[in-house]
């Protein structure tokens, strides 16, 4: 199975998106169909062995959607730029129309308020021109928001109705009742004119084209976090030609094996080794480390990562998507294009929510006209409001804009979190295990205590050596090296040689003897990180079990695990148990959280409910993990876990909000209220609250901007 993401145009609300994603899944050989509303994108696997690419586009367009040409983030950004300028520009045209029709259809209603009016346009003296001035007024109404029209009603006669079928619908039908009335005025029946509704499809197009804008601009604010990642990329890259001279070309020019030159201060253009020169390099975007990292022939560099002082000269390796910073930007936005399984009710009420707002606006508008002896004028105005007001945007922008914004604070705090799914679990978990070498402890061995005069002696020996405690012991000596001779290395047992024309041994538990007797040892072992006790003690205020789990002797694993404050240890676990350790936590209830190296730990990652890994930047591509942890810093897990709470309950407000607007709005819309005594709701305030909806809901998930780690 491959995965594939569509960008997809024409989307409007959230039965759009039902839609697209149930044409999609029809297909045979596609899986796992996810369309996303807010960021108009599907995605979805498909076997290439059954199913062509080309079938899925088409599915798509025969649905009645466009499948748009993929592009990269800053064309991308300009669409959409584009699309909010055309909606701010509809919006104004139609607004300097509404604004007058509706004053004209207002003002000669309103007894009480002596407003001026022009005297030509009285409707009881000049009835007729009163009427043609509505029609005049609302016609480039009608013609800025043509694609209600086109899209709605092309969607109902496809027998799947969206937010646009509802608009275009409402709208006509006042126009059409109107059009009627104009001509019994033309006919001598001037009482007509009373019964004009023109102002309601002019002022509720306005309104819908206010809301789109609105809504449209907030979307483009969500995914703020892409804008930001991409602004950090060099758009050029110096090359070193065959004849040694330096050109500066586009950076989608590089190939891999061109020599690249990078001055002080430059951003590096692509992933590569340096050839020639030393530097210092600001890795802090993919690391989260501010220490400049010291960079000569051999080291790999990465693409987006600072010059900061000498010139290197290096070779291309790895260039577009296949730069580490380019993974990560592919990784947020494949995460703000998921969607958590808290959004399948959305879904599925978006799917079937249009037709039944339809039925039930017939039905409410066809009662009202049965039953009441209110005329066809109030079954018309509940039969549109009912219709304008129950729109399912709010429904489909709830999790998805959540998401996007959450992920992206997530990426903003160097936390890459995969998907809506792991956003969504994190939440639960109640137990995090922790991998101890490298993910609570350093990872590197360091000289803790020196017993006796040894130190010169093992330092002077062991700088023969490549052994990791060899090499801890060399950095930790300051001093002068001693001449050794006959240096021999005994794999598994330790080394030996002559210093001084005395046999010096170094033995396992690096204890040191000269000509055979004990003189004394160096004491080396894997310190714990600066961060690890201060976040498991986050963890643990929050409520959570903390446990490490480590291939590692007892004696040593409760040694650091007293040290950090674990109070549950699972030692001597070779890599391949693992993933069985956390079933049995599993199997106890808990849900559980696997924090490791991405490597050794990658069955456990895999088992547990979410598997958070950490690493540098260039380690994103981990597929065994939900989240990456791109500054190494234990304090990251509390704050990613912090973050999916906030992100959930950010959720589970949008919705709230979104379902409960329509259980109230559809029934004082279908006149609840009235029966009681109570105001009818006019269509143009429904217009206003549905607007207002979608655009609360944005609002509310732009909060999660203000978050703190």
């Amino acid at each position: 199975m491959q995965t594939q993401t569509l960008p997809i145009g024409g989307m409007t609300c959230a039965a759009c998106a039902a839609r697209v994603q149930k044409a999609i899944s029809k297909i045979s050989g596609t899986d796992g169909v996810s369309v996303n509303f807010a960021t108009e994108k599907a995605t979805f696997s498909y076997d290439p062995a059954l199913v062509r690419l080309a079938a899925v586009k088409e599915a798509v367009i025969k649905a009645g959607y466009k499948v748009l040409e993929k592009s990269d983030a800053d064309e991308d950004r300009e669409r959409k730029q584009k699309e909010i300028r055309v909606l701010w520009t509809k919006f104004i045209i139609s607004a300097i129309f509404a604004l007058p029709l509706l004053y004209i259809a207002m003002v000669p209603m309103i007894k009480i308020v002596r407003l001026p009016f022009p005297g030509g346009l009285d409707p009881m003296i000049y009835p007729l021109i009163y009427a043609i001035a509505e029609i005049i007024l609302v016609i480039p109404c009608i013609a800025v928001g043509y694609r209600f029209y086109f899209v709605g009603f092309r969607a109902l006669i496809m027998r799947a109705p969206n937010m646009d079928s509802l608009i275009a619908v409402g709208t006509t039908a006042a126009v059409l009742y109107s059009a009627y009335n104009v001509f019994q005025i033309t006919n001598g029946n001037f009482g007509a004119v009373e019964s004009l509704y023109f102002e309601t499809a002019g002022v509720i197009i306005t309104l819908i084209l206010l809301g789109k804008s609105l809504e449209a601009r907030a979307k483009g604010r969500t995914s703020d976090a892409i804008k930001k990642l991409m602004g950090l990329a060099p758009k050029t890259a110096i090359i070193i030609d065959s004849e040694g001279k330096e050109r500066e070309i586009p950076i989608d020019d590089v190939e891999i094996g061109d020599i690249l030159l990078v001055k002080p201060g430059a951003k590096i253009p692509v992933d590569g080794s340096v050839a020639d020169g030393h530097s210092a390099v600001d890795e802090s975007m993919l690391t989260g480390e501010s220490i400049p990292v010291d960079k000569a022939a051999g080291d790999k560099v990465f693409a987006a990562t600072i010059n900061a002082n000498g010139i290197l000269k290096f070779k291309a390796e790895k260039i577009g998507s296949e730069t580490a910073f380019s993974q990560i930007i592919k990784l947020v936005e494949d995460a703000q294009g998921s969607k958590a399984p808290i959004a399948a009710l959305a879904d599925t009420v978006s799917g079937i929510f249009v037709p039944i707002v339809i039925g039930i606006a017939l039905i409410v508008g066809i009662s009202w006209f049965i039953f009441s002896n209110l005329g066809l004028e109030h079954a018309l105005t509940i039969f549109v409001s009912v219709l304008v007001i129950a729109c399912p945007c709010a429904l489909g922008l709830a999790t998805p804009t959540a998401i996007m914004v959450g992920t992206g604070k997530g990426a903003e705090n160097g936390i890459l979190i995969k998907g809506g799914e792991a956003l969504e679990t994190a939440h639960k978990i109640d137990t995090i295990v922790f991998d101890k070498t490298g993910t609570i402890t350093e990872g590197k061995p360091v000289v803790t205590a020196v017993e006796g005069e040894v130190l010169q002696l093992a330092a002077s020996l062991e700088k023969f050596s490549n052994h990791p405690i060899a090499k801890a012991i060399c950095e930790h000596f300051d001093g002068e090296f001693l001449a050794a001779e006959k240096f021999e290395e005994i794999p598994g047992n330790g080394v030996s040689g002559i210093i001084n024309g005395k046999n010096i041994e170094i033995r396992r538990g690096i204890k040191v003897y000269e000509n055979g007797e004990y003189i004394g040892k160096i004491v080396v072992s894997d310190t714990p990180k600066t961060s690890s006790k201060a976040a498991i003690e986050r963890l643990r205020s929050m409520g959570i079990e903390v446990v490490m789990l480590t291939g590692d002797a007892r004696e040593t694993a409760e040694r650091v695990a007293a040290e950090v404050g674990i109070s549950r240890v699972l030692s001597e676990v070779f890599p391949q148990d693992k993933a069985n350790e956390i079933k049995k936590l599993q199997a106890e209830g808990k849900c559980v959280a696997m924090v490791g190296d991405g490597i050794n730990d990658a069955p456990a990652l895999a088992q547990a409910d979410i598997g958070i890994a950490i690493g540098s930047g260039t380690d994103v591509a981990m597929e065994s993990a939900d989240i990456v942890l791109m500054r190494s810093d234990l304090r990251d897990v509390p704050t990613a876990l912090k973050l999916s709470k906030q992100t959930i309950r950010n959720i589970k407000q949008n919705l709230f909000w979104a379902f409960g607007y329509n259980v109230v709005g559809i029934p004082i819309a279908a006149g609840v209220l009235y029966l009681f005594g109570g105001p009818l709701l006019n269509p143009i305030f429904a217009a206003a609250a549905m607007s207002l909806s979608s655009v609360s809901v944005l609002t509310n998930a732009l909060r999660l901007k203000r978050f703190k780690a």
